[in-house]
């Protein structure tokens, strides 16, 4: 499936496009011809077809870049409603600031409404007919690929595992070759030393290489092999393990480069997406809770003496250090430098209150539209905590390689405070390794409905 599914997508695509135009003429038609009512402005005039046209391709780019359209999202369909509900909730505010910025006031705000219904639905019911008929191909063998495993070992087995998890991909594995039979991976073909006559006789679409290190020898006779059948070749390495989500490749002149640690945000689109959500979210989000701050600052005040926002030295994207503000929860002549715990002495009493329900750490939103901090990220450390981090736990400085949060995927998971740093360290890495944009959007709306209250 995944060699087809690129016909498959260029449909859906089409198909969306298609839907969000009909939703739109259906919407104002159904407005203005049958609903009738009060006098507005009908959209749908010559001048407006250039305006549906613009917004339906809009809303599909905006679907493609929410990988709406990548079949493992399609399959999975784990948070698909909510990319379409969100795009098209993107698509119709931006649709409507379009029309308000040219003066049309008097546009049906229900014909927008009704708009916004029908993409959904109808994206919606798209989403699951192509669900539904790739699984009916692949049930009928109309869309299979038949592969042949070469290797026996652990890589060999995990891969045979983790395939089984994932019907829809379409593979089909029909037997192993090794030099060793090993009952639990199916069927064994034969030896290495025979895979050309086997892949002779069974014409599959393609190997699938799981070599150990100690096998690399028999690579060559493998690729030649699988060149000289004109089939694919897809090669498990044997430091699977060490490898990043989405590892990247360069090229210096014959020599084959692969950066281990390269993530999505060193690109330089995806970065600049990722900034401008900080600088409009972080705007929107000091306008909106600016009462709130107001109210905090005045009972900070309140609570005892010392200044309304305390400053601390913490470590940034890049393990460059800045000033990290937040309101004041401690008595002004305790130690700040260690992590709070259960009951924590050092609290006042309000403070207890606004670390409960992470108020303290509102002016950190001007830490973000600053740019020494993100909405979302790997919570900013302590220099000292950073220096011990580093030596005791893998990988810990990887964190550095993007701006610090103020809420991320491991804080929504429960690691805050004085939890496992471990773990703490392999969600944050996760985070980097696949971020997306809509991951983001993911982890604030988790943030927003949940992830507030804090049980230090």
């Amino acid at each position: 499936m995944q060699k087809k599914w690129p016909y498959f997508k260029t449909i859906c695509i089409a198909v969306d496009f298609c839907l969000i135009l009909i939703s739109y003429y259906a919407a104002f038609s159904l407005r203005h011809d049958v609903l009738g009512g009060a006098v507005t402005i009908d959209a749908r005039g010559n001048g407006f077809v250039y305006v549906s046209i613009v917004y339906a391709a809009m809303l599909v780019l905006s679907f493609y870049l929410m990988h709406l359209y990548e079949l493992p999202q399609v399959m999975k369909g784990t948070g698909n409603i909510a990319r379409i509900v969100l795009g098209a909730t993107m698509g119709i505010v931006l649709l409507t600031a379009a029309l308000f910025s040219v003066k049309l006031v008097h546009i049906s705000r229900l014909a927008l409404a009704m708009v916004w219904l029908f993409e959904i639905l109808l994206v919606t019911l798209r989403w699951l007919l192509t669900r539904k008929i790739i699984y009916g191909l692949i049930r009928t063998g109309a869309y299979q690929e038949h592969y042949i495993l070469v290797g026996n070992g652990r890589l060999a087995k995990q891969y045979l595992q983790d395939l089984a998890r994932e019907p829809y991909s379409g593979v089909v594995v029909d037997g192993y070759v090794s030099k060793v039979q090993k009952p639990e991976l199916g069927k064994c073909l034969g030896s290495y030393e025979e895979l050309e006559s086997i892949v002779a006789s069974l014409n599959p679409d393609g190997l699938v290489v799981a070599l150990e290190p100690h096998e690399i020898r028999f690579m060559r006779y493998v690729m030649d092999t699988a060149g000289k059948e004109g089939i694919y070749l897809r090669m498990i390495p044997f430091y699977n393990d060490y490898y990043p989500a989405r590892p990247t490749f360069e090229l210096v002149g014959k020599t084959k480069l692969i950066n281990l640690r390269a993530t999505p945000l060193d690109k330089a689109g995806n970065a600049l997406m990722k900034r401008l959500m900080d600088i409009v979210g972080s705007l929107l989000l000091i306008i909106l809770s600016s009462p709130v701050m107001l109210a905090v600052a005045i009972g900070v005040r309140l609570s005892g003496s010392g200044s309304v926002i305390f400053r601390q030295e913490r470590v940034g994207r890049n393990k460059k250090p800045f000033i990290m503000h937040k309101f004041r929860s401690m008595y002004d002549n305790t130690a700040h430098d260690a992590w709070t715990v259960q009951n924590d002495a050092r609290r006042t009493r309000f403070g207890r209150f606004i670390r409960k329900y992470s108020l303290d750490e509102l002016p950190q939103l001007f830490d973000v539209l600053v740019g020494n901090m993100s909405l979302v990220g790997p919570r900013p450390e302590l220099p000292r905590y950073v220096r011990q981090f580093k030596r005791d736990v893998p990988l810990y400085l990887v964190r550095q390689q993007v701006r610090p949060g103020m809420t991320g995927w491991a804080q929504i998971h429960g690691l805050r405070g004085d939890t496992s740093i471990e773990k703490r360290v392999e969600y944050d890495i996760w985070y980097i390794e696949n971020w997306s944009l809509m991951l983001d959007i993911r982890i604030l709306l988790r943030t927003a409905f949940g992830g507030f209250k804090n049980n230090e």
